[in-house]
């Protein structure tokens, strides 16, 4: 079953017939080739004849020989037809060196409209970013949301009928769309493990040239095991050295960047909120899919930890700019950013404990400008005072 991403479907919408490269980025296998699928079939819908439509996919076999730029370039112009708009899209791109010269060309002229996708965040960076300056309109895609999954799967036979059990197994389990093809929590948990093991061996160790794959194994797993905790390369240094390893500064900070670029984590700033400035050190990570995550460690048993993580990308996926505050030794656990509006936000596990009650809401109470201020946890009982929100997670993955 295919669900339908109209969430970027719509923003697709808007740039269609626009003189821009429409660019989706985005983890492999999140679901990038599906959405140029969708894409194709409004046009058809439309009225779009299926000769004005060419589609290539990099990681196809039989396209190997078109990941010769010119020879691309070559076999898109002879299959185009005089008079008629034509629409290409290209899967993976990254996989073809100087495909911006391709994309350039084609959207240039006026008479094709390109779409293209890839699994890397500097696919468009540096001299790219210059070569296509103003021709291109990015949109990431991310992991099902709850939403998504909840709406799409559970009028379905797949053993889920209430918000709560779609949530708890969203929760271990996570978003990732192909997971779902599969009945059997062992088989869908072996696709993931394949998949992981790809990102790291094809999009981290092949485009990074990294020498010692046990260490980044070793690595990424203290990285995804310690999602929405203060990391430092200290930390991560002494923890090696304890195991018997060693790790320099600037190949820690390379690995983060490469887990990064590939989407398999996200870093977030901190911000000193009183200050009012960026904190330069001490990052957060997130994992783009809480499945792969429960692979090696159990999200139920580090439930805060996995909370926090599916709230922060439901802010992704709400285009926030996102930031972990600082005020004074308190934390906020995310400063959202949207225009002109801030909201701050707290998640935890349960309002069980008024030690917890006091925790999650003073700090808010402290912060003394206007904006909006929410607790978010699984409780129904709402628990808010002093004009701070208590939000139920479900309730808030669920809203517009």
């Amino acid at each position: 079953m295919m669900i339908k991403r109209e969430k970027y479907l719509e923003e697709i919408r808007k740039v269609m017939g626009k003189q821009v490269i429409k660019v989706l980025l985005g983890m492999r296998r999140v679901g990038k080739s599906t959405l140029l699928l969708q894409i194709q079939e409004e046009l058809l819908s439309q009225g779009v004849e299926k000769d004005q439509i060419i589609s290539l996919n990099f990681e196809w076999l039989e396209f190997e020989p078109l990941k010769e730029y010119k020879t691309l370039y070559e076999y898109i112009e002879s299959k185009k037809i005089e008079g008629k708009k034509t629409y290409v899209f290209l899967d993976e791109v990254q996989e073809v060196e100087g495909f911006e010269k391709v994309a350039n060309s084609l959207n240039s002229k006026g008479d094709t409209e390109v779409f293209i996708t890839g699994s890397n965040s500097k696919l468009l960076s540096g001299e790219l970013a210059t070569y296509l300056t103003g021709r291109f309109y990015t949109i990431e895609v991310l992991p099902l949301s709850y939403r998504e999954v909840y709406e799409g799967f559970t009028n379905f036979d797949v053993g889920l009928s209430t918000k709560e059990s779609v949530f708890l197994d969203y929760l271990k389990t996570g978003g990732m769309p192909g997971k779902f093809q599969f009945e059997e929590e062992r088989t869908a948990k072996n696709y993931l493990m394949d998949m992981y093991q790809s990102i790291l061996l094809r999009d981290i160790v092949k485009r990074y040239n990294v020498r010692d794959v046990d260490l980044l194994q070793r690595f990424m797993l203290y990285l995804i095991h310690n999602i929405g905790q203060i990391f430092s390369a200290i930390t991560i240094t002494n923890y090696l050295k304890s195991e018997g390893r060693k790790l320099s500064k600037e190949t820690i900070y390379n690995h983060i960047e490469a887990a990064k670029s590939t989407y398999l984590v996200h870093g977030v700033p901190r911000y000193n909120i009183k200050g009012k400035e960026l904190i330069k050190t001490n990052e957060k990570y997130f994992i783009n899919d809480l499945g792969i995550r429960n692979l090696y460690f159990d999200n139920e048993k580090d439930i805060g930890q996995a909370l926090e993580n599916v709230v922060y990308l439901e802010l992704r996926r709400r285009n926030y700019e996102i930031y972990v505050g600082k005020f004074d030794d308190k934390e906020v656990d995310f400063i959202a950013i949207d225009g002109d509006t801030t909201k701050y936000i707290q998640v935890t596990y349960l309002l069980a404990e008024e030690s917890t009650i006091e925790r999650e809401f003073s700090v808010l109470e402290s912060i003394e400008d206007n904006f909006p201020k929410m607790v978010i946890s699984m409780d129904r009982v709402n628990r808010s005072r002093n004009g701070i929100e208590h939000k139920n997670i479900i309730d808030f993955l669920l809203e517009d």
